[in-house]
């Protein structure tokens, strides 16, 4: 794609650590509203979000600053098909763009297909933007929007040590 790792950089969402042996759990929830941030990094990490809009596509909102102060204006009608943000703060701004329960922001480009990937890698942590791509392939890729409501799927390794996700 791009701009990616140059203009748009991802965030890593959620990482869990599971055992060699033994079943365990982890609990994903994701709601489709987006919502433009003004994220707060600290070395490399997003770690709060200083002002967030909840916005649809279709929509505009503007950014401004009042001395320390940053805000979204509520959304109004914008260009069909696209997510707009103008920065009128008079100096060059991060925004974010994300959904309005995940708890740290995932930085995309205008035209967003969101994906839901699993990787097996020690290297991340949460919260982490990438700069660059992650060297490990996935072991799974889903078009969020086609996922059922409430989904389960199960991570398996096998003797050969090959993982594998599959719906339960």
């Amino acid at each position: 794609m791009p701009g990616m790792y140059e203009d748009y950089f991802p965030i890593v969402w959620k990482v869990a650590t599971f055992a060699a042996e033994g079943v365990y759990s982890l609990t994903v929830n994701y709601k489709h509203q987006f919502a433009l941030i003004k994220p707060q990094v600290q070395n490399g990490r997003i770690v709060d979000a200083t002002t967030a809009v909840e916005i649809n596509v279709g929509q505009t909102t503007t950014l401004t600053k009042a001395g320390h102060v940053f805000h979204f204006s509520t959304p109004e009608a914008g260009l069909p098909g696209a997510l707009k943000a103008i920065n009128d703060t008079g100096e060059r701004q991060e925004i974010a763009v994300g959904t309005t329960n995940l708890e740290m922001p995932v930085i995309l480009p205008h035209k967003f297909t969101p994906k839901l990937r699993a990787y097996i890698t020690p290297a991340y942590q949460e919260d982490d933007i990438l700069r660059a791509a992650i060297h490990t392939p996935p072991i799974w890729e889903r078009d969020l929007t086609a996922l059922n409501q409430s989904t389960t799927w199960n991570i398996t390794w096998d003797p050969s040590g090959r993982y594998a996700i599959a719906e339960a």
